[in-house]
């Protein structure tokens, strides 16, 4: 099987100390994958996701996911079932077809801010 290295892009908004902004962008071009699936996701709340996944050969796996209109790029970490992304305070939490976004400056057990996203199927 051929695997291919892929470079992912994710451009951020960085404000200097003059309070102007501009876009950079973070490469991460020494990541080996081994595939990628984009998903839709319809929430409770009626909102739609759309969110990229990667594998990596090295086991990792990675999520891009839209919070609060900013994409945030979401590393794999380990769970007891489903499979727990983490970027900063945000969890991208998968079960099945199901998902939850969490925060966690809301407290240990507080409901997710987004639930029951579930895949849309096509």
């Amino acid at each position: 099987m051929k695997r291919k290295f892929v470079a992912i892009t994710i451009a951020f908004g960085l404000a200097t100390l003059a309070g102007s902004a501009y876009a950079d962008s973070l490469r991460l071009t020494e990541i080996q994958t081994q595939g990628r699936q984009t998903h839709k996701y319809t929430c409770a709340t009626g909102k739609i996701l759309q969110v990229t996944y990667w594998n990596a050969s090295n086991g990792q796996s990675f999520a891009l996911v839209p919070v609060k209109g900013q994409q945030l790029l979401f590393v794999n970490t380990l769970s007891a079932s489903g499979v727990r992304y983490q970027a900063g305070i945000y969890t991208w939490w998968t079960k099945g077809p199901r998902a939850d976004l969490y925060d966690a400056t809301n407290g240990e057990n507080a409901p997710p801010v987004l639930s029951d996203c579930v895949t849309i199927n096509r």
